[in-house]
Parts: C-alpha cells; sequence; structure tokens
C-alpha cells in the first residue's frame, strides 16, 4: 500500500514539475518574444527616443528678404527678435515654473497657458514658444536663473525692421506668427510653431520668395536639458529680396499730402503700369504685430471712423462721381452722339419722363460743348447723352478699359467694383432696368463703383491712347547673392480699340479743367509741366443737409484723376479723399502735390530751396507751389 501511494504521489509531482516547466518556458518565450519586439521591431524608435533625451534640433530661423524701392533704397529690412520656449519633456512642475516666469518676467499668466495648451500636440522634446518680442532685459534675467527655471530656452528670431514706420503699411504688409490652420496646410509644411510669416500685402503674396530656408543646430544636452556642446549645425539661407516699382520720395510726399485726411492715392507710369506710389491713409504701425498688440492701440485701430487697418487703396470701392463722365464721352464719340461741336443747352436740370434730375450748378452752364462740359463738369450734358447711349453701351465702354473686375495686382483680395447692366439688375434685384436709373451711371453715381486702382488704370488708359496694363508693384526678385532671379516688366491686359480722334477730343476737355479759367481742377495746375485731368465729387447719401452740416460719414467722397505731361504723357494719378465735400478743393491738391515731386524727382522741376539773404533782390519768379489756387475763378461742381 505504502509503495503504491509513493507512485501516485511521484506521478503527482511529476505532473506539476512538467507544468511548472511549460510555465517558466512561456514566461521565457514571452521575455524573449519582447526583447526581439524591443531590440528589432522597435530598434529605431526607441533610439530615437533615447537620443532625444541627450540631443536637441533647434531650428535657426532664416533672415526674409529685404524689400527696396526702385531706387535700392531699403524700405523693410530685418532686426533680432526674442521669444520665450519651453520644452515640455524638460518641466518638472509646469504650474511653478508659470509662476517663476510671471513673478520674474512680468508676463500674462493666461496668455503664457494659452499658448503652452496650443502647442500640446507636438512631441514633447519639441520647444513652444510661449512669449514672443521679449526685451533684451527680460533675457538677461532669464539667464541669471537659468538652473531655476528647468525646460526654459530663448530662442533668437529675425523680425521686420520698418526704417520709415508707418510708410506703406498697407502695402508692404505685416508679419505674425504662424496660426495652427496655416500649419495645418500644405502651403506651411516646412513651417515651424512660432515663425512669423506674412499675413497681408507684399508679405503675404510674395511669401515663398521672401521667407528664405530655416537652418537648425544638433546640441547635446544634460540630463536637466542644458546645453553642453554642438554637434552639426546647418546654417538658414536668406530670403530673396524684391525691388519694388515704388519710389520712396513719391510714396512719403503723396501721404504727407493727406495729412489727417482718410483717402487713397494711386500713381502709375503710364506706359508700363508700374505702381509709382500706393497709398492708403491712414496707416497703421506694421511692427506692432510681430509682437503682443497694445490692448489700447487695436482699440483705437478698431474705433477710428477713418477706418486705419481696411486697404482702401486696393477694396474701397467708390462712386466715381464726374471721373466717370471721361467713359460716358469716349462712349458717346466713339458711338456717334456726338462730336466735338454738338452742343446741349444747360438749364440747370434735365427731365426724363416724370423724373427730374438737377445739374450742380442749379442756375445752368447754358449751352455747352464737349469741351465746356468736362472742364465745367455740366451733369445735364451728360444726363443727355447717358439717355442716348443707354447702361449697357456705357457699360460696354468701362469695361474695354477694365472696370468692372480686378485688375490683376500682384497683391490678393482685389476688389472688383461694379458696372451696371439691365442684365445685372435682373440678376441681383429680379427687377428690370428703368430709363430713369442711366442719368446717375453717366455721372458715375447710381450703381457704379470702382476702386482708386481701377480709377487711375482707367485714366492712364486714356492718358496712353487706350492700352491697358496690368498694374505691378515688383520689379526684380533678387536672390542673396545680388542675382535677378525673375524682372517683371510691362504685362498688356486689353487694348480699347478706341479711335485716336475720341482720345483727343476728351483730352483736350482734361486740359481745359486744369488749365482754363472756370476749369474744376485748377488746383492741380503746375506751371512748369501741364497736367490733364478730371474732379469728381459722389455722394454718400441722397439727401444731404441744405446748410452742410452733415455728419463726416456723410459727407460727398472727393475724387481727381489726371496725367502729366499733356503732351507726352509719363504719369497718371487718382485720388479719393474719403468724405471730402468737393474734388477740385480736397483731391485735386494732393494730386498736385504728387505730380510736382515727381517731376522734381526727375528734374524737370526745380526743388524749393531755403530762402537766404543770398535770393533776395532775385528778380526770377518762385515757382507755383502744387496745391496753391490759380487766381482763376475755378468751377464748384466737384
Amino acid at each position: 500500500m505504502k509503495g503504491g501511494r509513493v507512485v501516485r504521489e511521484n506521478r503527482g509531482l511529476s505532473k506539476r514539475l512538467i507544468k511548472l516547466s511549460f510555465c517558466v518556458a512561456a514566461g521565457f518565450f514571452l521575455l524573449l518574444t519582447r526583447l526581439w519586439y524591443l531590440q528589432i521591431i522597435k530598434a529605431d524608435t526607441l533610439f530615437d527616443l533615447s537620443e532625444s533625451n541627450r540631443l536637441r534640433s533647434v531650428p535657426v530661423a532664416a533672415c526674409r528678404g529685404t524689400i527696396l524701392d526702385r531706387n535700392g533704397v531699403v524700405l523693410v529690412s530685418n532686426s533680432p527678435s526674442y521669444s520665450l520656449a519651453v520644452i515640455p519633456q524638460d518641466v518638472v512642475n509646469k504650474e511653478a515654473l508659470i509662476d517663476s516666469l510671471v513673478r520674474l518676467l512680468g508676463l500674462d499668466r493666461d496668455e503664457l497657458l494659452e499658448r503652452w495648451e496650443k502647442g500640446k500636440g507636438r512631441a514633447r522634446y519639441v520647444p513652444i514658444v510661449v512669449a514672443a518680442g521679449i526685451t533684451r532685459d527680460q533675457v538677461e534675467l532669464l539667464e541669471e536663473n537659468q538652473f531655476r527655471l528647468p525646460g526654459v530656452d530663448v530662442e533668437v528670431k529675425p523680425v521686420r525692421l520698418y526704417p520709415f514706420g508707418t510708410m506703406a503699411a498697407h502695402l508692404m504688409g505685416y508679419l505674425a506668427e504662424v496660426s495652427d490652420q496655416e500649419l495645418a496646410a500644405d502651403r506651411y509644411q516646412h513651417y515651424n510653431a512660432g515663425d512669423y510669416v506674412g499675413k497681408n500685402g507684399l508679405e503675404k503674396s510674395y511669401e515663398n520668395e521672401l521667407h528664405g530656408t530655416d537652418g537648425g543646430r544638433r546640441i547635446e544636452v544634460d540630463a536637466r536639458g542644458h546645453y553642453l556642446r554642438t554637434i552639426s549645425e546647418t546654417n538658414p539661407t536668406t530670403g530673396n529680396s524684391l525691388e519694388l516699382t515704388i519710389d520712396k520720395n513719391l510714396q512719403q510726399s503723396a501721404e504727407k499730402a493727406f495729412g489727417q485726411e482718410a483717402g487713397a492715392a494711386v500713381a502709375l507710369d503710364v506706359n508700363s503700369g508700374e505702381v509709382l506710389a500706393f497709398v492708403s491713409n491712414p496707416g497703421f504701425d506694421p511692427a506692432l504685430f510681430s509682437g503682443r498688440m497694445p490692448p489700447d492701440v487695436w482699440k483705437s485701430y478698431l474705433e477710428d471712423k477713418r477706418h486705419p487697418l481696411e486697404n482702401k487703396a486696393l477694396k474701397g470701392q467708390y462712386p466715381p462721381g464726374s471721373t466717370f463722365k471721361i467713359i460716358t464721352a469716349l462712349a458717346g464719340l466713339e458711338e456717334g452722339l456726338i462730336d466735338g461741336k454738338a452742343t446741349v443747352e444747360c438749364t440747370g436740370s434735365y427731365k426724363l419722363g416724370s423724373s427730374k434730375f438737377n445739374c450742380w450748378n442749379r442756375h445752368g452752364h447754358g449751352v455747352v460743348n464737349l469741351k465746356r462740359a468736362l472742364k465745367e463738369s455740366c451733369d445735364v450734358y451728360f444726363y443727355e447723352l447717358g439717355e442716348k447711349l443707354g447702361v449697357d453701351r456705357i457699360a460696354k465702354y468701362a469695361r474695354l478699359f477694365g472696370m468692372g473686375k480686378p485688375l490683376g495686382i500682384d497683391l490678393d483680395n482685389e476688389r472688383g467694383g461694379l458696372i451696371p447692366t439691365m442684365e445685372w439688375k435682373e440678376k441681383r434685384f429680379h427687377k428690370k432696368w428703368f430709363p430713369g436709373e442711366t442719368p446717375p451711371v453717366a455721372i458715375g453715381q447710381g450703381y457704379v463703383l470702382a476702386t482708386p486702382i481701377q480709377l487711375a488704370s482707367m485714366i492712364a488708359t486714356v492718358a496712353n491712347n487706350g492700352t491697358v496694363y496690368r498694374p505691378h508693384l515688383v520689379k526684380r526678385i533678387i536672390d542673396p547673392d545680388g542675382r535677378t532671379v525673375k524682372e517683371f516688366g510691362p504685362e498688356i491686359i486689353a487694348k480699347t480699340g478706341l479711335r485716336p480722334e475720341s482720345f483727343q477730343l476728351v483730352k483736350e476737355g482734361l486740359f481745359a479743367v486744369v488749365n482754363e479759367p472756370k476749369g474744376t481742377g485748377s488746383m492741380a495746375r503746375l506751371y512748369e509741366v501741364k497736367v490733364a485731368g478730371k474732379t469728381g465729387t459722389s455722394q454718400v447719401v441722397k439727401l444731404r443737409d441744405s446748410k452742410g452740416n452733415e455728419p463726416y460719414q456723410f459727407r460727398d467722397h472727393a475724387l481727381f484723376v489726371g496725367f502729366a505731361p499733356y503732351d507726352k504723357p509719363e504719369i497718371a494719378v487718382a485720388v479719393v479723399v474719403e468724405h471730402g465735400e468737393h474734388g477740385g478743393s480736397a483731391a485735386a491738391p494732393i494730386a498736385g502735390k504728387i505730380l510736382r515731386t515727381y517731376f522734381e524727382e526727375k528734374g524737370v522741376i526745380a526743388k524749393p530751396v531755403r530762402h537766404d539773404a543770398s535770393a533776395a533782390g532775385s528778380d526770377k519768379p518762385a515757382a507755383q507751389p502744387a496745391g496753391q489756387p490759380v487766381q482763376l475763378p475755378a468751377g464748384k461742381a466737384d
């Protein structure tokens, strides 16, 4: 009995040993499998993780290319900017670190936390910029307390420097940190969080050219994340530079001429489409957008009734007023409805059915031909001509000049204005066009809208007898070694096909506007150079206070378009003064100052000199200052 029991016990023990052996073997198999997985399958990943604890990639931002005017004057350059960054994996206590930064640097706690949260989706060893544009004093404090702030780093990045302050701010645009939405787009796939990118203007349109290629450093750090040595380094490549068509002196003169008035001005080379000056007034400080915008400044921008953040030259859409009479006149000449001799009697108003349309001169101009109608801006002449033409024929000729659609200038978000037709009204309002709606269109009112860049292109096309050039702002792109990468020349986008005789008759009227008695544009006159142009006043509201006490936002806009020299045109200019009331008194003087500066720069007109004793007794007459009224009775229409 004992032997059987021993045998049974041995058999049970053997079974348990076998089970134990299987368990041990299974455990070893799992360990070996896990070891194989870690050593073979995950080897590269784990190696990268271990290396990331020791080695860090520190991006080195490239300098953006500079922006120059047509004469090589630097308009936008670069200066270093410091940013505060944290490396999450090196931070022991997030809340304590935030408290230390707030106490040490005086930063806003909520802003630090907000920026930190935005960077949580990236790898923990990638630096997160939590404060941009910190001062040198703050940098010194960080360096002094480096060992008390684990995970904190200071990054140096170039930001834009504007030697001429707010000059041409709407044209240049501004930089700001790349957003999360932009980082997700293909266009910004090579950018890093905290990088600066162009947000509008030329900075945005030519972002790919200006940005350059970032470099980087591979550094070794200790267990606390402190720098030990540089392993490797790749130098950044500076972006390409832009040489603009803009003339700095002309741009400054145009902006100064506006003073505190709101509006826009565009000057074009009539034979190439080069933009010589591009003004939207008032401007803004583009440097503020690269850092933390002071709340009081941002509030002042938003509350300013003159809308300083709006690019008026590109996006402002205004009734062109009497400047549009140029189009109506050319349409009438081409259609054979008028000539230089045909006359209309202006009695102060024009009746069409039951509607009555007043001329600006309620007493009437009497008998007027085309030249006098343009010179004195007689509305009745163009009311009658507009009725004969009809809205669709007026629109046909306006569109020959590129009006009613964007011209394709090298800036984003250009507005196209509006040239109404019978079909347009049917689609827009589901109503037919009434004959009484055409006379206002003939004088640039009603539904008609145009941007300052379109008005400048229109008068430039008149000046060169019918060639529509695409306005452009960049002459050439230059690489960091000074070589030309790309050059931009004139681009013809249309030819009107109008007869030279039609242009000549209209030009004679435009010359009279500026240079003859009762001409409405006498304040744009230059004695040394012959100027031709047309004034305009466009209504903002239909019903006006007869006492002239309208609030600012309800006052009429003032306009002027012109070109010079009359005999051989070189430059065309369009000026819009928002709520300036009269084109002849508000817009024409600004245009005169722009033209004077242009010809002073060319040496055609002598620049003014300071009065001193040596000039005393000189019998040479002083040059007529631009913007000064001549001693002739000027009209008050526009």
